[in-house]
């Protein structure tokens, strides 16, 4: 299914050349100008070995497109007067007043400083908070320590999880670095303490009821299941070689089918193209928002010293994207973002999903595919400067 507007065909062309390189089974994007749908399209396979087409009411895992939900919660909280972004996570969860933080360099774990300054909730949104992922950094103390600790596992809940968070020490004091992180989770679990609620319960009450996001959830029902799209995997050491194999039990055997202990807030949700665009909808400058109009605006601020960009282990800084509230933000024009995409808020998950909202051009949009690891593949910054050419 492709859109009837053909000034978008250089941007069909980029994901069609993806799925005829066997880079992706299948993709569907769809972009919005202030609100309105102005394209969309589906390209190739949503099960390559059933031969199934990909709708675009096909299911995805969502995995790091997570954190804009949890986000998007705690930002409706700080409007309802809960709490403010510059307030220490300590007020909440009182282990984190008393994390050390490793020295640089430090070989131990042993290795560490007292806090010179508390864990703000602003920290937590804009990864600044000195906690890890547990990911993207193989090799490192800290990785070791939080899979040692168990730190990610999905049998622990959230309140747990925070018990063995604070048993570690930060990778750096918080506010003096920028490290992509499970501080997101901390705010799952900020939710559910300051709600009353589990986390899913919150976000099916606060957010997706209100919003109607019927596809967006932790455990799929069970008339669900047919439609999720199925996962595969690309080269990792070169992104650009053809060929896909299929993955069944990422990101654990039976994810999404039933009930595990941690919802987690950085990634552990599913959704859908609809759904996610009506999430975005809501962030939107200039349209109606759940948000307040400061709050909103706010998403879209740098948060991030110039000192610093968005960068991850092993590949090394980004100076043109920061991180405002939610996304990176495009500082600047480089070879990743045209000059049309500085002011942009965007960001995408580990299997290929991504969205973005730019409020200088009213556009927003989101790509869904399932790719792993997709995250940041060449084809989304080739697209989205295709979009923002058609749409001039």
């Amino acid at each position: 299914m492709t859109s009837r507007l053909s000034d978008f065909s250089a941007a069909h062309a980029v994901l069609q050349g993806e799925v005829d390189a066997h880079r992706l089974a299948g993709v569907s994007a769809a972009t919005m100008r202030h609100g309105q749908l102005i394209d969309s399209v589906c390209i190739g396979l949503a099960d390559i070995e059933r031969g199934e087409p990909l709708r675009p009411d096909h299911i995805h895992r969502a995995f790091s497109n997570t954190k804009l939900f949890t986000t998007v919660l705690v930002l409706l909280l700080a409007d309802e007067g809960h709490f403010v972004l510059d307030d220490p996570i300590k007020a909440w969860i009182p282990a984190f007043g008393q994390l050390r933080v490793l020295r640089p360099g430090a070989t131990s774990l042993d290795h560490t400083d007292a806090l010179v300054r508390d864990i703000s909730i602003r920290h937590l949104i804009s990864h600044q908070s000195g906690f890890s992922h547990g990911v993207f950094d193989p090799g490192t103390l800290i990785y070791d320590a939080y899979h040692a600790r168990g730190v990610r596992g999905i049998h622990t809940t959230l309140a747990e999880q925070m018990d063995l968070l604070a048993g570690l020490p930060l990778c750096f004091q918080p506010g003096e670095g920028w490290e992509y992180a499970l501080g997101i989770d901390v705010l799952a679990r900020l939710i559910e303490v300051v709600t009353g609620q589990r986390f899913g319960d919150a976000l099916q009450s606060r957010l997706f009821n209100p919003l109607g996001l019927p596809d967006t959830g932790f455990v799929l029902r069970p008339d669900q299941v047919p439609r999720l799209a199925a996962l595969y995997r690309g080269d990792l050491a070169d992104v650009m070689k053809p060929g896909l194999q299929r993955l069944n039990d990422t990101p654990w055997p039976g994810a999404y089918l039933s009930p595990v202990a941690r919802q987690s807030g950085a990634g552990g949700l599913f959704s859908t193209q609809a759904d996610m665009l009506a999430l975005l909808r809501q962030l939107m400058p200039g349209q109606p928002s759940m948000l307040k109009p400061a709050t909103l605006a706010a998403m879209f601020v740098d948060q991030v010293p110039d000192r610093f960009s968005v960068q991850f282990f092993g590949t090394g800084a980004v100076p043109s994207l920061s991180y405002g509230l939610g996304g990176a933000v495009t500082r600047r024009a480089s070879s990743l973002s045209p000059e049309a995409a500085v002011g942009e808020l965007q960001w995408g998950g580990l299997a290929g999903t991504h969205w973005w909202v730019s409020p200088a051009t009213g556009l927003a949009g989101v790509v869904m595919a399932q790719r792993h690891f997709g995250f940041w593949h060449p084809f989304w910054f080739d697209y989205k400067r295709r979009v923002y050419e058609a749409a001039a």
